[in-house]
């Protein structure tokens, strides 16, 4: 595989198919050492990001001990004091 002057390589059709990447695709390259891994970041899926989210969330959902604070109140209590901003 021959890289041109502006750094870009084809990534031969085989690849393409078993990694999903299809025009407009977004992929990464991850440095493992001596590797270096390609993936597809289905970028180009914002439904499967949503339902990979959803998941998430439903997964992580009741984990969080608030001790009995509201959003406000418990963000407040994460980030300590801020006298610049509570002052008065």
């Amino acid at each position: 595989m021959r890289v041109t002057e502006k750094g870009q390589v084809t990534i031969p059709k085989p690849i393409r198919d078993k990694l999903g990447i299809v025009p407009g695709s977004e992929v990464e390259f991850v440095d493992e050492g001596k590797v270096v891994r390609l993936e597809n970041r289905r970028a180009g899926n914002p439904a499967k990001s949503a339902d990979s989210f959803d998941a998430w969330l439903m997964r992580a959902r009741g984990q969080i001990d608030t001790a009995g604070r509201d959003g406000k109140a418990f963000v407040d209590w994460l980030r300590g004091t801020r006298d610049d901003l509570d002052a008065g």
